[in-house]
């Protein structure tokens, strides 16, 4: 029983692990997973005992020694197989705001990474402090309007979000948190890195086998553009739904000016970027005709007053997710840049068709019929 739990446990903490790496030097871990680096091959043996801890668990759940738990609402996950950022905090938000829409109260649940939350899950809001909640918790709280509710035991959290009202739980992150019983699952992939070089933790980007996505309800995809192959031919229906990310504002830190971001076109800035995957904010900064001097930063990290000087009068840009830690300084230079998710009319309304009839079928049979 000692040998399960010490599976369960590496797999439980993969994310947290592969960050220590990123923050040790992101360059080397991005060619490793991303170029060509011969190094995953001296990793690939410690791959071999994270892909038999994986075996592990997948057998401690299906000969019910772990057993998921099932709460008393219906459960989406919007989580991702490999270790970066995707988008899914703000498909998250979006998704909340679109189950809102459809008169549903949704909670959200989120481990608070980085945060020091204590034994028990708490409610995170626009005001709270990031190092206790941790930062994304902050940003889907000030976007969202909807419980948040923060702690790595995500069924502690759920059951606190419907304590709070919630009606439905959306989960950020959480794919590989299997004590929660779900009802939908969602995984998220980076149209332009993809699966990088298909190796598992920490030879390659991977918290699961590429198998995995055959048992996911929906694959969304970011990409950068409107175009671009097909990312994926999967054997499972339906295809993978295509979605971008787009700024249409960019605020002062402290939120006393919000402007058009193409009011910035022409400019040159310092552009932060705390998040799994800098390049592409740096990226979206360009498509606004933005020169950027790229400041990249392992996700998640502590931003100090010093990182924000610099010995120009150059304004600063962050993402929304580096504010929240940034609200205390004197940064009357500094702005941020929140986004929003967009999707084909057709292709978002096939998605929450989907949902909605995995989460109350009774009711959607109702209206097909009515």
């Amino acid at each position: 029983m000692r040998a399960f739990t010490a599976c369960n446990s590496v797999v439980n903490n993969d994310g947290a692990f592969a960050s220590r790496m990123s923050s040790g030097n992101n360059n080397w871990v991005q060619n490793t997973w991303y170029g060509g680096s011969p190094l995953r091959w001296l990793l690939l043996p410690f791959t071999w005992i994270y892909s038999a801890a994986i075996a592990c668990r997948r057998l401690l759940y299906s000969s019910g020694v772990l057993r998921s738990l099932k709460v008393s609402v219906p459960v989406i996950i919007v989580g991702n197989i490999t270790v970066g950022g995707t988008g899914k905090t703000p498909l998250t938000i979006w998704l909340a705001q679109q189950l809102a829409a459809n008169g549903y109260k949704p909670g959200i649940i989120s481990r608070g990474y980085r945060g020091m939350v204590g034994p028990n899950p708490m409610e995170a809001t626009a005001d709270s402090d990031p190092a206790v909640v941790g930062d994304e918790a902050i940003s889907i709280a000030s976007r969202s309007e909807c419980p948040v509710v923060v702690h790595p035991d995500r069924v502690a959290a759920a059951k606190l979000a419907i304590e709070l009202g919630a009606n439905v739980i959306v989960a950020d992150d959480g794919l590989q948190h299997y004590r929660l019983g779900r009802d939908f699952e969602i995984a998220v992939v980076d149209g332009t890195r993809r699966y990088g070089n298909r190796q598992l933790l920490p030879a390659g980007p991977l918290r699961e086998p590429l198998s995995r996505l055959n048992t996911i309800n929906q694959i969304l995809v970011q990409r950068e553009t409107d175009g671009g192959s097909e990312l994926l031919h999967r054997s499972a229906d339906p295809p993978p739904v295509y979605f971008r990310l787009v700024a249409s504002a960019i605020c002062r830190l402290d939120d006393s000016d919000i402007r058009n971001i193409g009011d910035f076109a022409g400019t040159k800035v310092h552009a932060l970027a705390g998040i799994g995957n800098p390049e592409r904010f740096f990226r979206l900064l360009e498509g606004y005709n933005i020169e950027v001097i790229r400041h990249p930063l392992p996700d998640h990290a502590e931003i100090t007053l010093d990182e924000l000087a610099f010995d120009d009068d150059l304004d600063v840009v962050m993402t929304e997710k580096d504010a929240v830690k940034c609200r205390w300084l004197d940064t009357s230079n500094c702005w941020y840049v929140p986004v929003d998710v967009a999707i084909n009319d057709a292709d978002a309304e096939g998605l929450l068709n989907r949902i909605l009839h995995k989460i109350s079928p009774d009711e959607m049979d109702e209206n097909t019929h009515g």
